[in-house]
């Protein structure tokens, strides 16, 4: 399909990391998207409408050209592919291994792992108490940043891999927040932290940041 000219409809949240991230590829893309708010906090992702849009349950979704698009890091190697400029993933296919490798540690191994319908059935169903929960939220991201700060002291320069944004930026950024939100002490990861202030400062990515969002609340 043709997407070129076609009108980009994302589906959110706010706080919603993995739409955080999705926000900052369709800004590093340069790229005019209409977002459509739905709050986690009250169920929106479960309505009848919404799961219509995508059965999942889950934001984000990008509508475009009659079609849905799902999952953020799918939506943002979509997005590579459909608008290669300026790209998000090196020429080097060791390279972009490494960039990828970067990016699902944190899609992978630890965003599922603390998002809200997690902590949710481990509040409700387990009844895990809230010190177990800050322990299980920040033992998931202390290991993940661990690697990651070895990764980007390695492979980074200006942002997470090498001099310019990349897939890894996109994931690595919105974690950090969700890092800062959960009170997990980062000082072990002098790097990481480094490095994602100054990726912070780029102009698509801080028009992507919860607070400057629409709906936040």
């Amino acid at each position: 399909m043709d997407t070129h000219d076609t009108a980009l409809t994302l589906h959110g949240y706010w706080r919603s990391g993995t739409s955080y991230r999705t926000r900052i590829a369709l800004n590093a893309k340069g790229l005019a998207y209409r977002q459509v708010s739905h709050d986690l906090r009250t169920g929106e992702q479960r309505t009848p409408d919404y799961l219509a849009l995508n059965p999942q349950g889950l934001v984000p979704a990008l509508e475009v050209g009659g079609h849905v698009l799902t999952q953020s890091s799918a939506i943002i190697e979509w997005l590579d592919e459909r608008y290669p400029h300026p790209p998000l993933l090196p020429t080097d296919a060791d390279d972009r291994a490494m960039v990828r490798a970067m990016a699902m540690i944190v899609a992978c191994d630890i965003h599922p792992l603390n998002n809200v319908r997690v902590l949710n059935r481990l509040r409700d169903e387990l009844g895990t108490g809230s010190d177990a929960m800050r322990g299980w939220t920040g033992h998931w991201i202390m290991e993940g940043f661990g690697a990651l700060e070895s990764m980007v002291a390695r492979y980074g320069g200006r942002f997470c891999f090498g001099d310019r944004l990349t897939v890894a930026d996109c994931h690595i950024v919105p974690q950090l927040y969700s890092a800062e939100r959960f009170g997990v002490d980062l000082t072990a990861f002098p790097r990481l932290l480094e490095t994602v202030r100054r990726v912070r400062e780029q102009p698509c990515v801080a028009a992507a940041h919860p607070d400057r969002q629409a709906d936040a609340a």
